[in-house]
């Protein structure tokens, strides 16, 4: 047994604090270039790219494979294993010229065929990927998800193993952003149906997975056949996992941990104060909301109820209390988003007064008074913030309508389960992180038979203007269709939406390149050590 593999079975038998004792330096202004240290807020649901939904398990996918196109810190795309690409006049056929360079981590070539496989996998109603709809406007995929037509009828062609032509159901601009994504990754095809282990571990991306402790630490070493190796600067990438972002700070503070992927929201005026110079926060596209069960008889019958709900959250009292600079949402599209308008509510100018008295008389309207108040069952996932926004708002809905509210706080696997189960749940919390900029991604998550369509929300006239909109070129035709499309959403009310997201993390000085995306990704291939 290798010493690596020693230290990581000591964490699982002994519950030692990771890396203690195995060698690496505890003091937080001591880097050494061969390994980086990662926090990661959460567990991870899968490293299948065709199974993993979750920012947690993206992120490591994101360090071990590589699609057609990479994602530039600016949220562009960049060629990655397909070294160039054209597009034809009516905008729907991509050509992709996969680069003679590219291999997995077994040496043998990536070719064109193992990006069809993948992608006929991802679609193939069998494997019910949750990302399937990423993969949507290529020709043949709705039929193809919806069971209505064979895997080997998409649009998508390999004639040799150096091209990848891709057909489109209509044109789309962002194809190369889309396909940058973990949801168009290749899986090395003699693996495909195995599970995905550390020992039999085939990618083609900077990074190979060389130990793995579910919900522990994963550890992940250079590829020497990555065809970009002489650009990935450390050699070794550890992510400590931990659900508990407190604890991850107390890591990052015992220099446990060089990077990570949250920070307590009650230790932001002491780290601005202090440790400015490695406090990170940005903004991104993403939007925090709960999702309103339209299939709870209740819920779903009555407008007036939702509106009232949406209209009782004080959401300018919800991000001060939190305090991280996360802008209150008064729609699903965050600002920022590519070619697109934000929506909002007509109502959200409206003084407190009167948005509290309107709530009151629409919860009226719909049947409830103090002697016979509304009980709703509130799930999310275990997170200290999760939590905190949720006692925050229960108590707003109890304090303006009366409401009363039963929490369900799971861990986050068992939550990604339990969120798809709509007989455990009336309000479910919800987040939905950009895969691309554009807002067909967001709005995309509302369709009547989306697998993100946890609301259950169903509306014809909703359908066709996204629909509409996807067939259109027209930048400015299709924003409008885009933004009418939110507000048919927006005034049923299948969601009560929060805040849009900040990302924040906490750096040390010796980490450079450190520059997250619009999309909040942050691939260790951009990062490099120095050592003081």
């Amino acid at each position: 047994m290798g010493r690596k593999q020693a230290c990581f079975l000591s964490v699982v038998f002994t519950g030692s604090i990771l890396l203690v004792g195995c060698g690496h330096h505890s003091d937080p202004e001591v880097a050494t270039a061969a390994l980086l240290r990662r926090g990661l807020s959460g567990d991870l649901s899968s490293l299948d790219p065709a199974s993993a939904a979750d920012t947690f398990s993206i992120q490591v996918l994101q360090d071990l494979y590589e699609g057609l196109t990479a994602e530039s810190p600016t949220g562009s795309a960049t060629p990655a294993v397909a070294s160039s690409w054209s597009v034809d006049v009516s905008g729907t056929q991509y050509t992709f010229h996969l680069r003679p360079d590219a291999h997995w981590s077994n040496g043998k070539p990536v070719r064109a065929q193992d990006f069809l496989t993948a992608w006929r996998r991802v679609l193939d109603p069998k494997q019910g990927s949750p990302v399937a709809d990423d993969l949507r406007l290529i020709s043949g995929a709705g039929a193809i998800i919806a069971g209505q037509a064979a895997p080997e009828t998409l649009g998508v062609a390999a004639p040799s193993d150096d091209v990848l032509i891709v057909n489109l159901s209509q044109p789309a601009a962002y194809l190369p952003q889309i396909l940058a994504h973990s949801a168009a990754f290749p899986v090395y095809s003699d693996a495909a149906a195995r599970t995905h282990s550390a020992g039999e571990w085939v990618s083609n991306g900077p990074y190979v997975l060389s130990q793995w402790q579910p919900g522990t630490a994963l550890e992940l070493t250079k590829n020497p056949a990555y065809w970009d190796k002489a650009n990935v600067h450390i050699p070794t990438v550890e992510y400590q996992i931990s659900s508990d972002d407190g604890s991850q700070y107390a890591r990052y503070r015992a220099g446990q941990i060089d990077l990570t992927d949250s920070v307590p929201a009650n230790m932001l005026p002491a780290l601005r104060a202090e440790h400015s110079s490695e406090l990170v926060i940005a903004p991104f596209l993403a939007t925090a909301y709960y999702g309103l069960n339209l299939s709870n008889k209740t819920l779903g019958s009555s407008l007036a109820l939702r509106k009232a709900l949406a209209m009782a959250v004080d959401r300018r009292q919800l991000v001060e209390t939190l305090g991280f600079g996360q802008v209150g949402a008064f729609s699903f599209v965050p600002p920022g988003t590519w070619n697109y308008d934000p929506q909002s509510w007509a109502w959200n100018s409206a003084n407190d007064a009167d948005r509290i008295a309107e709530a009151k008389r629409l919860y009226a309207q719909a049947g409830f008074t103090a002697a016979s108040p509304l009980h709703l069952r509130l799930l999310f996932n275990s997170n200290p913030v999760i939590r905190r926004t949720a006692i925050l708002t229960a108590a707003m809905w109890k304090e303006t309508l009366g409401v009363d509210t039963e929490f369900t706080d799971e861990e986050y696997k068992v939550f990604l389960t339990s969120r798809h189960d709509k007989s455990r749940w009336d309000v479910a919390r919800l987040g939905w992180n950009a895969d691309f900029n554009d807002a067909s991604n967001f709005l995309d998550t509302f369709r009547a038979h989306s697998s993100n369509n946890d609301p259950g929300f169903e509306n014809p006239a909703f359908d066709a203007l996204v629909d509409q909109a996807a067939a259109t070129s027209e930048l400015e035709k299709r924003r409008h269709l885009l933004e009418s499309a939110e507000r048919v959403m927006l005034d049923d009310y299948p969601i009560v939406p929060l805040y849009f997201f900040v990302s924040k993390a906490l750096v040390r000085p010796y980490v450079h390149g450190f520059k997250p995306s619009p999309l909040n990704h942050m691939p260790s291939k951009a990062l490099t050590l120095v050592a003081h």
